[in-house]
Protein backbone atom coordinates (compact mmCIF):
# COMPACT_ATOMS: atom_id res chain seq x y z
CA UNK A 1 0.00 0.00 0.00
CA UNK A 2 1.36 3.34 -0.94
CA UNK A 3 1.46 6.26 1.74
CA UNK A 4 0.76 9.00 -1.58
CA UNK A 5 -2.70 10.65 -1.85
CA UNK A 6 -3.63 12.75 -4.65
CA UNK A 7 -3.01 16.29 -3.83
CA UNK A 8 -0.26 15.51 -1.57
CA UNK A 9 3.49 15.79 -2.66
CA UNK A 10 5.13 13.10 -1.23
CA UNK A 11 8.21 14.48 0.96
CA UNK A 12 11.98 14.25 -0.26
CA UNK A 13 14.45 11.93 0.99
CA UNK A 14 17.59 13.22 2.51
CA UNK A 15 19.33 11.90 -0.96
CA UNK A 16 16.85 14.55 -3.07
CA UNK A 17 18.44 17.36 -0.45
CA UNK A 18 21.90 17.28 -2.11
CA UNK A 19 23.27 19.23 -4.52
CA UNK A 20 23.78 17.30 -7.84
CA UNK A 21 27.16 16.85 -9.05
CA UNK A 22 27.57 19.08 -11.80
CA UNK A 23 30.21 17.94 -15.14
CA UNK A 24 33.03 16.29 -13.48
CA UNK A 25 35.85 18.73 -13.43
CA UNK A 26 39.41 18.14 -14.49
CA UNK A 27 41.99 16.67 -11.96
CA UNK A 28 44.11 19.18 -10.90
CA UNK A 29 47.90 18.59 -10.79
CA UNK A 30 49.18 19.31 -7.45
CA UNK A 31 52.49 20.82 -9.22
CA UNK A 32 50.41 23.04 -11.66
CA UNK A 33 50.31 26.73 -10.23
CA UNK A 34 47.15 28.20 -11.24
CA UNK A 35 48.41 31.62 -11.82
CA UNK A 36 50.97 30.64 -14.40
CA UNK A 37 50.39 31.96 -17.79
CA UNK A 38 47.86 29.54 -20.00
CA UNK A 39 47.60 29.36 -23.32
CA UNK A 40 44.13 30.37 -25.08
CA UNK A 41 45.07 28.53 -28.54
CA UNK A 42 42.78 30.69 -30.22
CA UNK A 43 42.58 29.58 -33.94
CA UNK A 44 44.71 32.22 -36.05
CA UNK A 45 43.29 31.39 -39.69
CA UNK A 46 45.48 32.76 -42.45
CA UNK A 47 45.15 35.69 -44.33
CA UNK A 48 47.50 34.80 -47.39
CA UNK A 49 49.17 38.26 -46.67
CA UNK A 50 52.50 37.37 -45.20
CA UNK A 51 53.57 40.64 -43.29
CA UNK A 52 49.78 40.00 -41.91
CA UNK A 53 49.85 36.22 -41.15
CA UNK A 54 53.59 37.50 -40.01
CA UNK A 55 51.99 40.09 -37.26
CA UNK A 56 48.82 37.84 -36.57
CA UNK A 57 51.26 34.66 -35.34
CA UNK A 58 53.18 37.16 -32.79
CA UNK A 59 49.86 37.32 -30.82
CA UNK A 60 51.22 33.91 -29.57
CA UNK A 61 53.96 34.65 -28.17
CA UNK A 62 51.37 36.40 -25.22
CA UNK A 63 50.27 32.63 -24.37
CA UNK A 64 53.53 32.32 -22.20
CA UNK A 65 53.62 35.69 -20.60
CA UNK A 66 52.12 36.89 -17.49
CA UNK A 67 48.94 39.55 -18.20
CA UNK A 68 51.42 42.20 -17.54
CA UNK A 69 53.80 41.25 -20.39
CA UNK A 70 50.87 40.96 -22.48
CA UNK A 71 50.26 44.61 -23.27
CA UNK A 72 53.98 44.22 -25.32
CA UNK A 73 53.00 41.85 -27.60
CA UNK A 74 49.40 43.99 -28.30
CA UNK A 75 51.50 47.16 -29.05
CA UNK A 76 53.81 45.53 -31.28
CA UNK A 77 51.39 43.39 -33.31
CA UNK A 78 49.35 46.54 -33.68
CA UNK A 79 52.28 48.95 -34.78
CA UNK A 80 52.97 46.43 -37.33
CA UNK A 81 49.70 45.68 -38.77
CA UNK A 82 49.59 49.76 -38.93
CA UNK A 83 52.45 49.87 -40.87
CA UNK A 84 51.82 47.38 -43.18
CA UNK A 85 48.16 49.11 -43.93
CA UNK A 86 49.88 52.19 -44.32
CA UNK A 87 52.56 50.86 -46.97
CA UNK A 88 49.81 49.43 -48.87
CA UNK A 89 48.51 52.83 -49.09
CA UNK A 90 51.78 54.23 -50.26
CA UNK A 91 52.21 52.37 -53.02
CA UNK A 92 50.83 53.83 -56.52
CA UNK A 93 48.18 52.94 -58.01
CA UNK A 94 47.56 53.78 -62.12
CA UNK A 95 48.97 57.15 -62.99
CA UNK A 96 46.62 60.06 -62.28
CA UNK A 97 45.70 62.09 -65.93
CA UNK A 98 48.44 64.92 -66.11
CA UNK A 99 47.41 68.43 -67.29
CA UNK A 100 44.52 70.43 -67.08
CA UNK A 101 40.63 68.40 -67.86
CA UNK A 102 39.83 68.72 -71.58
CA UNK A 103 36.65 67.94 -72.96
CA UNK A 104 36.06 65.71 -75.47
CA UNK A 105 34.38 68.45 -78.23
CA UNK A 106 35.78 71.84 -79.26
CA UNK A 107 34.07 75.03 -78.14
CA UNK A 108 35.67 77.42 -80.78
Amino acid sequence: MSDWTPGREPEPTEAEHEIPAGPASPEVDADVDPAAPAPLEVVRTPTGNAEVDARLQRLADADHLATDGHIEVYEDVHRGLRDTLTALDAHPGPPAPSGAPHTSYDRS
